[in-house]
């Protein structure tokens, strides 16, 4: 079965059982359930198919399906935006794909630079499209306590590195996050191999990763909430939002807002005027 449609119907039945019937507005067809979630065959009927095609669906053995077919099951499914939009990549004809140049080095973009640089009060961070570190400010390196250089990976800096675990306080909300974001990206870029390779790594190597990756949960970039314990400045906490640049959607400035006047608002002049690398 192709990878692309083994993920689809992987997708399918991740969404369908977590849907009982009661959430799905019918009756339940009658007999024994062994799960709660929706049977096949009721998936089919509340989205307009046939039992038979939709089993193929979830089996991969569908090679073409309509734009018309998933905006059913994505109603059905009661999916989200994302989630909408993740089943269409799915579904999408390999052709489709373009094949990712598995050494192409990602050049910052400069209007987003320019930027980064005119925030140098909050911790700023560039990003590519694996989680590769493009730029980031000083002040980010003080507050997350890695230089995280460019080319540095920040994916293997949330899984990898002990200090993440440690400053971030929320890391599971964040981490957890991090991996639906990456589940989102290889739907858009299946034959991007390094990236494949990165989340088989991670899979096998850390037991959160497997484990949310099970979930099948997607999600774009979004804003967040990151509550920093810092060793001298104390607790910290961010409100993240992300900057994306028409030209360049690879490449996402991730900025660390805070509430005026807030506590971590009044200590970041104190981080910023150390000036001071952390030590990796």
């Amino acid at each position: 079965m192709p990878r692309d449609r083994a993920a689809l119907g992987a997708f399918l039945r991740s969404r369908r059982d977590r849907l009982t019937p009661s959430q799905a507005g019918i009756e339940p067809f009658p007999g024994a359930r062994r799960v709660p979630g929706l049977r096949r065959e009721e998936l089919a009927v509340l989205a307009g198919l046939s039992p038979d095609y939709y089993s193929r669906l979830e089996q991969g053995r569908q090679a073409n399906i309509s734009a018309e077919v998933l905006d059913a099951l994505a109603r059905a499914l009661r999916l989200d935006e994302v989630e909408h939009a993740h089943l269409r990549d799915l579904a999408a004809p390999t052709a489709r794909h373009r094949a990712a140049t598995p050494h192409a080095v990602q050049r910052p973009d400069p209007g987003l630079l320019r930027l980064m640089r005119s925030l140098d009060h909050v911790p700023v961070l560039l990003l590519g499209h694996r989680g590769e570190v493009l730029a980031r400010n000083a002040l980010l390196t003080e507050v997350l306590g890695r230089p995280l250089e460019p080319g540095t990976s920040f994916v293997r800096f949330m899984f990898q590195d002990p200090v993440a675990r440690e400053r971030i306080v929320n890391w599971a909300d964040f981490a957890s996050a991090t991996v639906a974001t990456m589940r989102r990206e290889i739907a858009r870029r299946p034959h991007d191999n390094r990236l494949a390779a990165l989340v088989d790594e991670l899979r096998i190597t850390d037991g959160d990763v497997a484990r949310w990756w099970d979930d099948h949960a997607v999600r774009d970039y979004a804003s967040v909430t990151k509550r920093v314990q810092h060793p001298a400045a104390g607790p910290m906490s961010f409100d993240i939002e992300i900057v994306c640049a028409p030209h360049e959607p690879d490449q996402r400035l991730v900025v660390y807002t805070t509430e005026p006047d807030s506590p971590t608002a009044r200590v970041l002049p104190m981080l910023a005027s150390w000036n001071v690398a952390p030590q990796p």
